[in-house]
C-alpha cells in the first residue's frame, strides 16, 4: 500500500463530506453502559510525540471543545485487533496465556522499528494522525499474527472489520455537531503536513480494552519486548 496516497485520498474524500455536513457523530461515546470490549495488540507513541499531538488538540479544543479528544494515556497505534470489541465479551471466555504464547511465537526474531507521525488525515467520524514506517517489520508482525491465529482454535476476529495496513492514531472523534466547522477544518488543514515526531517501537502491549482504548477501562495483559 502507498500510505501517502491512501491518507491523501481519505483526507480529500472526508474533508468534502465534513464540509458538506455529511459526517458521523458517535452516539455511544458518552453512554455509561457501553459494554463493548475486546483484546488488542497496541504500540504507544513516545511522550514527546504525544505532547506534540496534545499541543495540536489544544488548538482544536479552543475552536470546538465539544468533541472527544484523546488523552495522552489513550493514544495508541493498533497493531492488531485480535478480538474486535463486542457487547458482552470478557476475559473469562478465553485463556490469556494461550494468546500470549501465540503472540510470542509471532514476534520471534522481530526487532524494534520506527514510526514517523507526520501530518493529519480525516475520516467522516474522526481526525487521524498519519503514521509511516521505514521497513516491513510492522507488516511482518501482522502477517505472522494472521497466519498463527487463523491456524489456531483461539477466538479471533482478525480482519473481520477491515484489513489493517496503516500505522495511524485516531486523536479526535465527533460526538456533537461541529459548531465552527470551517474554523475546525482550517485548523486541521494547518496541521495537514505537520511533523509530530518519530519514535522507536520497542514494546508492544496486549490489552483488554473498550472501543476507545480509555485508560480507565483498559486492562494491561502483557508486554512484549522487541529490543
Amino acid at each position: 500500500m502507498n500510505l501517502e496516497e491512501h491518507y491523501s485520498n481519505l483526507y480529500k474524500d472526508s474533508y468534502k463530506k465534513i464540509s458538506d455536513g455529511d459526517y458521523t457523530i458517535d452516539p455511544l461515546i458518552d453512554v455509561l453502559d457501553d459494554y463493548r470490549f475486546g483484546i488488542t495488540i497496541v504500540a504507544r507513541p513516545s511522550l514527546s510525540v504525544k505532547n506534540n499531538i496534545q499541543n495540536f488538540l489544544t488548538e482544536l479544543k479552543a475552536i470546538d471543545g465539544n468533541q472527544y479528544y484523546y488523552l495522552n494515556s489513550d493514544l495508541h497505534i493498533t497493531v492488531m485487533s485480535l478480538i474486535s470489541c463486542y457487547t458482552g465479551f470478557n476475559l473469562n471466555q478465553i485463556s490469556v496465556p494461550k494468546y500470549i504464547e501465540l503472540i510470542n511465537k509471532s514476534l520471534s526474531g522481530i526487532k524494534s522499528f520506527a514510526i514517523h507521525f507526520k501530518g493529519l488525515t480525516l475520516s467522516p467520524s474522526c481526525v487521524i494522525v498519519q503514521g509511516f514506517f521505514d521497513d516491513d517489520t510492522l507488516e511482518d508482525i501482522r502477517n505472522n499474527l494472521r497466519i498463527n491465529f487463523r491456524n489456531s482454535d483461539l477466538e479471533q476476529s482478525i480482519d473481520k472489520r477491515y484489513s489493517i495496513q496503516t500505522a495511524h492514531s485516531t486523536v479526535v472523534r465527533f460526538r456533537k455537531e461541529l459548531e465552527e466547522k470551517d474554523s475546525f477544518l482550517n485548523m486541521v488543514e494547518r496541521y495537514r503536513d505537520y511533523n509530530f515526531g518519530s519514535f522507536k517501537v520497542e514494546n508492544l502491549e496486549l490489552v483488554y480494552n473498550d472501543w476507545y482504548q480509555r485508560e480507565k477501562f483498559v486492562k494491561h495483559l502483557h508486554s512484549f519486548n522487541l529490543r
